[in-house]
């Protein structure tokens, strides 16, 4: 049925409408990703590995590169709602859509808190008597209205919100760059020399730069959030593959410039302060360099970077809650959706992140932030281990069954399909020896075993049902994919054996 705006889509009460344009998809895509990974986990990278967390991040973005571009293959031919695990869930087996989607629905859960706890600490920088709780409250109101509304209306709004930091991000470096080489009024150059003193550029040798991976990967969680935009996006297959390489390459040099700049400016020790979350190391910079009215203005768009990017992953949520239950792995009210467009009900249950954050917020304070953060980033390494897996599998069975290449491959699969798994399960190994990040094995381990458990009890409960399956759909409609059962078999199909 015809859509306002002029847009078709067919949509019934559980089909999501296409509203996303080309100019927000790469929006979304940045403010799902610059947040607080950058503008405060960035203080815990620091103390980590000094001015060499600049090295860390060239690393990390060319592995969140490959990530993108492996998404960005995949979902070209299959754009549908949960892209990467509805994509696990075809190509992988439906324990794997299961296990993907919940975890990652468990993690964003959790980001979200973070995040707005995130803009509660930086509210105090301003106001320090302002209780952590009241506004991680009214900002939790304030995006829960926002997804609540048309899924166009969401896109303009967080493309306005990225446009801030993004435009804020580049006058830093801008100034930064003036502040080294020729100085600000009232601050004289800095020069380079900050990157060597102190300990030099390796104060804490490589194992500090391996280390201080773990919290610069946090910084580019969220750049798998185009894939997932692609069930709502005007022209998926133009647009995602533009929108997901654009996305990464800016990120990239965006992070890399930024970091440069901070730890050129000011002393490594002196930006990262212990890792301390009191403040951005951002904002101490401008502090410690006295640009006028420089730290309150920085403390501004980070503020804005915060609220976008838990605006970007409520947004998330709620779709990959949609697409479960699409599956039949979660109740069918999760699916449906409103007149506007937006799964409301699956938005409800998204928001207890932000309940848990108002909690953590009242007896916690700035050390909640931490917790979330370790909880979070043990569950999007596995996610994005899976989805490299699926990548692997995805050029695996196309080729097996003679289907078409995907019109966005990406360079160097499968070697840099597996190089990039190896490096992030190394990574996920590291948080065990980070001091603060124990609790993301204490809690993963169990959380893992508890999901591996409903999905067995979730699926004998359900019976062998394969609908909504994209490689078996495909592989009807091309006529391959009826060796047994018909082409409504996707094990037949694909060769996978039955996993429930």
């Amino acid at each position: 049925m015809a859509e306002p705006d002029g847009v078709t889509t067919g949509a019934t009460e559980h089909q999501l409408h296409r509203r996303l344009t080309g100019r927000q998809l790469t929006m979304i895509g940045l403010g799902g990703a610059i947040g607080t990974g950058l503008f405060l986990g960035s203080a815990l990278a620091i103390s980590q590995a000094g001015p060499a967390t600049i090295i860390a991040f060239v690393v990390v973005a060319l592995v969140a590169l490959v990530i993108a571009w492996a998404l960005a293959e995949m979902v070209t031919v299959h754009p549908t709602a949960g892209a990467f695990g509805t994509i696990a869930h075809s190509y992988m087996g439906r324990w794997a859509g299961f296990v993907t989607r919940w975890t990652y629905w468990t993690i964003q859960v959790i980001a979200v808190g973070g995040e707005v706890i995130a803009a509660g600490i930086y509210v105090q920088y301003w106001w320090p008597t302002v209780p952590l709780w009241l506004a991680v409250v009214v900002f939790s109101v304030a995006l829960i209205v926002v997804n609540a509304a048309t899924v166009r209306f969401f896109g303009e709004f967080e493309y306005w919100l990225s446009m801030i930091k993004v435009s804020a991000i580049v006058v830093f470096i801008l100034l930064g760059i003036l502040l080294i080489t020729v100085g600000l009024p009232g601050a004289p150059a800095t020069g380079v020399d900050n990157l060597t003193s102190d300990g030099g550029f390796f104060p804490m040798g490589l194992s500090g730069v391996f280390l201080a991976m773990v919290f610069v990967v946090f910084s580019f969680i969220g750049t798998e959030v185009v894939s997932v935009t692609a069930a709502e996006a005007e022209n998926p297959t133009r647009d995602v593959p533009r929108a997901a390489r654009q996305m990464v390459v800016r990120l990239a040099i965006f992070y890399v410039l930024a970091i440069a700049v901070v730890l050129t400016i000011a002393p490594w020790s002196q930006t990262a302060q212990g890792g301390s979350l009191d403040a951005s190391p951002f904002v101490r910079v401008l502090d410690a360099a006295q640009v006028p009215g420089g730290a309150s203005l920085m403390n501004f768009v980070i503020l804005t970077a915060a609220l976008s990017s838990a605006n970007t992953n409520l947004y998330l949520t709620t779709r990959m809650l949609h697409s479960l239950a699409g599956h039949g792995y979660a109740p069918a009210a999760l699916g449906k959706v409103s007149r506007s467009g937006a799964p409301r009900n699956a938005l409800v249950l998204s928001t207890a992140g932000l309940a848990i954050a108002a909690a953590l917020s009242v007896n916690q304070g700035a050390d909640a932030y931490l917790a979330l953060f370790g909880i979070s980033v043990f569950g999007a390494l596995v996610v994005w281990m899976m989805i490299l897996a699926s990548h692997a599998r995805f050029r695996l069975l196309r080729r097996q069954h003679g289907l078409p290449d995907s019109p966005a491959r990406m360079w160097g699969a499968p070697v840099t399909t597996g190089l990039a798994f190896l490096f992030l399960g190394a990574v996920l190994v590291s948080t065990a020896f980070i001091d603060g990040l124990q609790i993301a094995w204490k809690v993963g381990i169990p959380f893992f075993a508890l999901l591996v458990i409903a999905y067995f009890v979730t699926a004998s409960r359900r019976g062998d049902s394969a609908s909504n399956d994209p490689l078996r759909d495909e592989l009807a409609l091309s006529g391959r994919g009826a060796s047994r059962g018909g082409a409504g078999e996707p094990e037949a199909a694909t060769g996978r054996p039955d996993d429930a």
